[in-house]
């Protein structure tokens, strides 16, 4: 299992001057709701969310995810 790690797309937007979840949202183009819910950890980003903050941001997908043991809880 998997788990989405906000921290390491927060400093990837960060160096593009995104610092706020607003300016993340508007510049990805995913929903603000949907920014808001992932940014916050009580989500986790759908594919095409996922593939769309990577290409804006510059970073591998594998960057943004981390591996979690399979009895750990992951937000759905």
């Amino acid at each position: 299992m998997y788990r989405f790690r906000p921290d390491k797309l927060r400093a990837a937007a960060a160096a593009l001057g995104d610092i706020t979840r607003g300016s993340i949202y508007r510049r990805s183009g995913i929903s603000e709701s949907s920014c808001y819910r992932i940014l916050g950890g009580q989500s986790q980003p759908d594919v095409n969310s996922l593939l769309r903050l990577a290409t804006t941001y510059g970073v591998p997908v594998e960057s943004l995810m981390e591996r979690v043991p399979d009895d750990e809880s992951v937000p759905a």
